[in-house]
């Protein structure tokens, strides 16, 4: 295993689905980091504290810690550590396959996991009075938006393999896994996504992925 020039650190919540594409990416390259919970509903939200609100101002995990170095948002995380550590590369060779990975991990970290992230949700609830009811069917319309494009992609899509790109996980698939996840979490029926599923399923059979599941985080409840 790789040892790092100096302790990673990782501020995350164990079911936040940016630290969780993290955690997963870590787990890939084959690099030890300390685990730092930050809890996004207790005592109000650890992440509105002074000490993690002046680490990272915008008040949203994760947070990687490298040295003096404080990075923020799950894909600039992977691509700093790609290039910080470049063992295992989560980009492929190519200048099109990577933008290929790119493309894909952008469509789910800007487009589907914003829309149904806490925040959003407690603003629905909270500010503009919406039920239980009219949460869910958000959350529902817009993972089924999402998903069923990025379906229809990776379908037709000759560039994948075993994974979203090639036979070789990418910062992609660091994306796809907890994106689905978070649909099974919300009651979603992924039956009109078998390309994703299958997909999936052959990521959840490598060790990276199984030690990156919020289940096995020390702060999961």
């Amino acid at each position: 295993m790789p040892e790092s020039a100096t302790q990673l650190v990782l501020h995350n919540y164990f079911r936040s689905s940016s630290a969780y594409r993290v955690r997963i990416a870590l787990g890939l390259k084959g690099l030890p980091y300390a685990y730092l919970p930050v809890h996004l509903n207790r005592n109000g939200g650890e992440q509105f504290q002074p000490a993690f609100s002046a680490r990272n101002p915008q008040q949203l995990v994760p947070v990687l810690s490298d040295g003096a170095l404080d990075i923020s948002q799950s894909l600039a995380i992977i691509e700093y550590l790609d290039e910080a550590y470049p063992e295992t590369p989560l980009l492929p060779a190519t200048p099109g396959q990577r933008a290929r990975v790119r493309q894909l991990a952008l469509s789910m970290a800007c487009d589907i996991h914003p829309l149904n992230n806490l925040r959003v949700l407690k603003y629905i609830t909270g500010t503009m009075g919406q039920d239980e009811a009219a949460k869910d069917a958000w959350i529902q319309h817009w993972h089924a938006v999402g998903l069923a494009a990025l379906e229809a992609d990776l379908a037709r899509d000759q560039q994948r393999g075993r994974y979203c790109v090639g036979d070789t996980p990418t910062m992609a698939d660091c994306c796809l896994v907890p994106q689905l996840f978070a649909a099974r979490r919300f009651g979603m029926d992924l039956t009109p996504f078998p390309t994703l599923q299958a997909i999936d399923a052959a990521c959840q059979r490598l060790p990276a992925f199984q030690r990156a599941h919020p289940g096995c985080q020390p702060d999961s409840e």
